[in-house]
């Protein structure tokens, strides 16, 4: 019997969570709204403004991730998720709307006794239970309650490349081309480099 795609998700992560079932919300809305099946190569772009547990739902159910090239995760904390599709020269902006993400203030602190360790084998299994609904909630919440969506002019990024590698003249370790530089001379990786600059 196949998996559904949150069966997928759930394995890939390792657990499920509120974050998840956010993520897993996200990527079927953008699939639906551009006509698109999980991307094997590049054919889909996604853009991921936050680093919490939706983004391994979106890897799993789009197929963009970053060993590929079609996951870019910019350091923004937000829930907002852009998705380009490279057929079809569309793209899309999901922004969660708020109460898709405020947790029951009632179990805020629950939530933080288990994650402390000291709540009681009862706590926990409220608070399963309780995560449980919340998944549920989401994964059934309608799209207008659960974000917002705009179609976007999008300039897609260039597809992932295959650089040489290069011997760090201070480590020894290989690193790509790009992310050289010279120091003495010599290339060496970011690591072993001695930025210089003087507050410009």
């Amino acid at each position: 019997m196949e998996r559904t795609p949150w069966e997928k998700a759930v394995e890939f992560h390792g657990h499920s969570c509120p974050g998840l079932a956010i993520g897993c919300k996200v990527a079927e809305i953008a699939l639906k709204h551009l006509r698109e099946m999980r991307s094997r190569d590049e054919e889909l772009v996604a853009i991921v403004e936050n680093d919490s547990c939706s983004v391994d739902a979106v890897q799993v159910l789009t197929g963009c991730t970053l060993g590929k090239g079609n996951l870019i995760y910019r350091d923004l904390g937000k829930q907002v998720y852009t998705f380009g599709s490279r057929s079809g020269n569309r793209a899309l902006r999901i922004s969660v709307n708020g109460d898709a993400r405020r947790p029951d203030p009632e179990m805020q602190e629950l939530r933080q006794k288990v994650f402390s360790g000291s709540a009681s084998q009862e706590e926990r299994a409220k608070f399963q239970l309780a995560q449980g609904r919340r998944i549920e909630q989401i994964l059934q919440m309608d799209e207008s309650q659960f974000c917002t969506i705009k179609e976007i002019d999008f300039k897609f990024p260039p597809k992932a490349k295959i650089f040489p590698s290069i011997k760090c003249a201070t480590c020894g370790e290989m690193v790509m081309e790009p992310r050289l530089r010279v120091k003495n001379g010599e290339f060496v990786c970011l690591d072993c480099f001695d930025d210089y600059s003087r507050g410009w």
